[in-house]
């Protein structure tokens, strides 16, 4: 059965939340069961954000995740507070951009990734987010990239539609480098 506990967390502005809320559109999009919760400080940008998504092939009883099975940190801040509650045998994606720390941890499987240097070498720095999540969907394939990018153009804003093939390429390349 496929299950998974998912936190996102990092920085406001670096698109944590949108991250998390794009992997759930692509769960719906493959009629899994899903939890979107965000969480953020008062602050616009440079706060702390995260969210809690849960995807599954059954109901989901509770959203409340206290330990993940996976963890996707984007900052230090984050590496410290996530990294010790990810499950035994969960996984640990790391922006090693960002993060200067390696994973004591000998029980969890942990990706680096240089997001934030990737993104800023695609283009836009903004797009940490992007290669981050596709490193998640490389690593765990619990929905399929294409399903991710389909989402990606759907929900992204008008605004923001000159950035759909290089967020897509950020995803792609996210990807080649989870597996």
């Amino acid at each position: 059965m496929k299950h998974e506990d998912i936190i996102f967390a990092g920085f406001g502005g670096q698109g944590v939340l949108f991250a998390g809320q794009l992997l759930s559109y692509a769960g719906m999009a493959e009629n899994l069961h899903v939890t979107w919760i965000p969480s953020y400080g008062p602050e616009m940008r440079g706060g702390t954000a995260n969210c809690t998504v849960i995807l599954s092939e059954e109901e989901i009883g509770a959203p409340i995740v206290r330990h993940p099975t996976i963890a996707v940190v984007l900052n230090l801040p984050s590496m410290e507070k996530y990294e010790p509650l990810v499950k035994r045998g969960g996984l640990l994606i790391v922006n090693s951009s960002l993060i200067p720390l390696t994973s004591e941890r000998q029980d969890i499987r942990t990706i680096y990734v240089a997001a934030s240097d990737i993104a800023t070498e695609l283009g836009n720095p903004r797009m940490a987010n992007m290669v981050i999540l596709g490193a998640l969907i490389g690593a765990t394939n619990i929905v399929s990239l294409e399903t991710v990018a389909r989402q990606l153009d759907e929900h992204l804003s008008q605004r923001q539609r000159k950035w759909l093939e290089p967020n897509i390429a950020a995803l792609k390349k996210g990807a080649e480098l989870g597996k």
